[in-house]
């Protein structure tokens, strides 16, 4: 890897990291990890690796929309925890074939999820128990989900906790940022131990995750979030059908 090539991966971390504030990280480290080279499945488990240092960086950001929230962060983080870990497991004991086809749906999924969240979050916001079972199986679930794959899992994660928690959204996606973190912890010593994680690419993109992490709650409290919201969902559909087409073999 180039001197170039983890420059760039710093920068995308960087961004990665403010935009994963409002949960579109992967959206823009998983590609970058494509540029410089990686395969789906190694780029994949790499940029998980790389994805705990935006909850790190976010707790110390966003320590004012997390005052008084400690329980609800270790509740739902100890669901992403455990979904994360089934969701890593399920990678690596899949054929990598079958998450190469999936990829290109999953990314597509994760766009059209992004172009609607302002709808999702709006809709639902404060309509259920925070403590009930639907909502325990929910964050289970996209915690599975955040393990196995990850991009748009924040943004799926937002809209759950939207359904439940009668918060300013800047405090429930504070606790999307630091909860889905912990979706990643698990996942990370899984692939540490048994996946191909490229570490000299999850260096310099954990540095500039780190960095974008704690930078982006200050940033996008007063961004035009929907301008970027509907660049990266634009974004993600373009990349969708690119590796869709390399996928299927039409390209």
């Amino acid at each position: 890897m180039s001197g170039a090539d983890l420059v760039f991966l710093v920068i995308a971390g960087v961004l990665a990291g403010i935009t994963g504030t409002v949960g579109l990280a992967s959206l823009v480290s998983y590609p970058a990890l494509l540029a410089v080279g990686l395969p789906p499945l190694d780029a994949n488990v790499t940029n998980t690796v790389a994805l705990v240092c935006i909850a790190l960086g976010a707790v110390g950001g966003s320590r004012p929309e997390l005052v008084g929230q400690a329980p609800r962060v270790l509740r739902f983080g100890a669901l992403t925890l455990v979904g994360g870990s089934a969701g890593a497991v399920l990678l690596l004991t899949t054929p990598p074939g079958a998450f190469r086809l999936a990829v290109p749906w999953l990314i597509a999924a994760a766009g059209v999820l992004l172009a609607l969240q302002p709808r999702l979050v709006r809709r639902g916001t404060g309509t259920l128990d925070e403590h009930g079972p639907p909502i325990r199986l929910a964050v289970l679930g996209v915690g599975v989900y955040l393990g196995y794959f990850g991009a748009g899992g924040g943004v799926a994660m937002l809209a759950v906790l939207a359904l439940t928690l009668p918060e300013p959204l800047a405090r429930v996606n504070a606790v999307k940022t630091v909860s889905s973190g912990f979706a990643n912890l698990l996942a990370t010593i899984i692939f540490a131990f048994s996946g191909p994680v490229h570490w000299a690419a999850a260096g310099p993109l954990a540095v500039g995750l780190l960095a974008g992490g704690y930078a982006g709650p200050a940033i996008v409290r007063v961004a035009p979030a929907t301008v970027i919201r509907l660049l990266v969902a634009v974004a993600a559909l373009g990349l969708a059908v690119w590796l869709g087409l390399d996928a299927y073999g039409a390209r």
